[in-house]
């Protein structure tokens, strides 16, 4: 660094360089999360040395996965021409990779004549990226189900909890809850094994992702129950087109049993529907409901639904 200060100097471009340097500390030690700190930096690298195109990602090397944190402009590789890239070492299983791309020879001759300055950059913002992918992994680790990576039940009610909290507008505090069921879940653990039962698990929340909206919820409960919360619903029986749209995808979708044998499996779900305020204004309350009438789905079959009703709550056959 100090050498860095000695030429910026004697030169007037590269004390800029060097101010830029301290920018992008600045830019970054205020930001909340991981995302905000990804964000920034693009916005550094764009604004400082016109790059648009950027991958920023975290790779787990115990389960070699990586995680998409932000990516704009074109598809590249590592090993792709005009490349740069720098790895943040967290001393943990999970470290960060951030790469650019010049957009042409004459943007990376500037990129690469500047570098040592957008080194100094990184290796002063790495305690920073550091603090914020050690923040989101313990996050994560304490609210999300390892098997499906959806949030876990204590996540999604505080979540939700929050959520009517802070809402002002009556409107946008009406949430509804859909308990979902795998049909004959314990078959498959019998017949199978724990590990295609968690392959039926993971096709099912893939399937439920596809089919709510980015802000809505969704939790696996114990074993083979999801709950999923529904938010800003403009009409009750849009609820329903959901849980009907779920209930019908998932009945199509092939569990893969043996690759080799071309063996697959198919699972049907039913699901239990009840709504905040309206059925209750107890987010307890709402939830057993939900589960009551999940059972009351069960009662009628494969690939059911039911709707909390006051009136058939008592004649439900929880046993």
């Amino acid at each position: 660094m100090i050498k860095l200060i000695k030429t910026a100097f004697k030169d007037e471009s590269k004390f800029k360089s060097l101010e830029n340097v301290y920018d992008l500390y600045d830019q970054l030690q205020y930001s909340e999360n991981l995302n905000e700190m990804a964000s920034s930096l693009y916005d550094w690298l764009e604004d400082k040395y016109k790059v648009t195109n950027i991958n920023f990602y975290l790779f787990d090397m115990e389960c070699n996965k990586n995680t998409t944190i932000l990516k704009y402009g074109e598809e590249f590789t590592l090993n792709d021409e005009f490349v740069f890239y720098f790895i943040i070492n967290t001393h943990t299983d999970i470290n960060a990779i951030v790469s650019f791309k010049a957009s042409s020879l004459a943007q990376y001759d500037v990129i690469n004549d500047d570098y040592s300055f957008i080194e100094a950059a990184f290796f002063q913002i790495s305690p920073i990226l550091q603090n914020g992918i050690i923040k989101k992994h313990h996050i994560e680790a304490s609210s999300i189900d390892s098997v499906t990576d959806v949030y876990n039940r204590k996540y999604l009610i505080e979540r939700i909890h929050k959520i009517i909290s802070l809402s002002s507008d009556e409107e946008e505090k009406n949430i509804t809850f859909l308990m979902i069921g795998i049909d004959h879940f314990k078959a498959v653990i019998d017949e199978f094994d724990y590990d295609i039962g968690d392959k039926v698990l993971i096709e099912l929340a893939k399937v439920i992702h596809g089919n709510i909206k980015d802000f809505d919820i969704v939790a696996r409960l114990t074993g083979d129950e999801f709950l999923i919360a529904l938010l800003d619903l403009p009409a009750s029986s849009y609820a329903i087109e959901i849980a009907q749209r779920i209930i019908e995808k998932f009945a199509q979708t092939q569990v893969v049993i043996d690759e080799k044998k071309d063996l697959v499996l198919k699972k049907t779900i039913c699901i239990g529907i009840s709504s905040y305020p309206q059925d209750n204004k107890k987010i307890a309350e709402v939830l057993k409901n939900a589960d009551s009438f999940l059972y009351e789905a069960k009662n009628k079959g494969r690939s059911q639904y039911a709707v909390y009703s006051k009136d058939e709550l008592s004649s439900i056959d929880l046993f």
